[in-house]
Formats: structure tokens, C-alpha cells, sequence
């Protein structure tokens, strides 16, 4: 079964940064395109920057600009450097499959807290 360890979070006030990872296990091959997610109290859980296999990115309005999304094919790693933080951008932040209607198991995500 494939399971998803986010890890990275934590408090930071505005304009700080937070480097997230996320770990894929019970999987073969390693070619799906890959999401970072959040979702904040109250709020539908959203995307919030997708990567392939290839390397090719694409990031939420909110994202762009401030947020970097890589991933480590050999190690089956997905990493998201956020930074220039903001207040709305608390959430808990998750990785799975992206731009598609099956999603692995969620994992137990990774809060992050912006404030000052």
C-alpha cells in the first residue's frame, strides 16, 4: 500500500520560510505527477503546486512566485520551498498524486503556522 510521510512544517512569522518533504513508499515506479495540497480550517482542501516526472511545475495564483516545487526521483521525494510567507497560508499541507480523480491514502500532512 502506498503511504505518504509529510514532514517540515512548523511556526514561522510573515516573510519566513519553510522547506516541506514528503517521503512515497509502496510504489513501483515513480512517474506519476506529484501535488503539494492544503487545507485550512474550515476550507476545502486545494492544490497548491504540481510537479512530473519530467520536471515540469505549475503553481496556484497564490503560489507563484513565492513557492518552489521539486521532487527527487531516485529517492521517490517531493520537496516544497515556501517562501515569503503569509498569515493565509497557514494550513496543513499534504503531498499525493496530482491532475488526477484517484488519490493514494492521504497522509497525517504537516501544519504550518504563519503568524506574527
Amino acid at each position: 500500500q502506498v503511504q505518504l510521510v509529510e514532514s517540515g512544517g512548523g511556526s514561522v512569522q510573515p516573510g519566513g520560510s519553510l522547506r516541506l518533504s514528503c517521503v512515497v513508499s509502496g510504489i513501483g515506479d515513480f512517474v506519476h505527477t506529484m501535488g503539494w495540497f492544503r487545507q485550512a480550517p474550515g476550507l476545502e482542501r486545494e492544490l497548491v503546486a504540481a510537479v512530473t516526472w519530467g520536471g515540469s511545475t505549475n503553481y496556484a495564483d497564490f503560489a507563484e512566485g513565492r513557492f518552489t516545487i521539486s521532487r527527487d526521483n531516485a529517492k521517490i521525494t517531493v520537496s516544497l520551498q515556501m517562501n515569503n510567507l503569509k498569515p493565509e497560508d497557514t494550513a496543513v499541507y499534504y503531498c499525493n498524486r496530482a491532475r488526477t480523480s484517484t488519490f493514494w491514502p492521504w497522509g497525517q500532512g504537516t501544519q504550518v503556522t504563519v503568524s506574527s
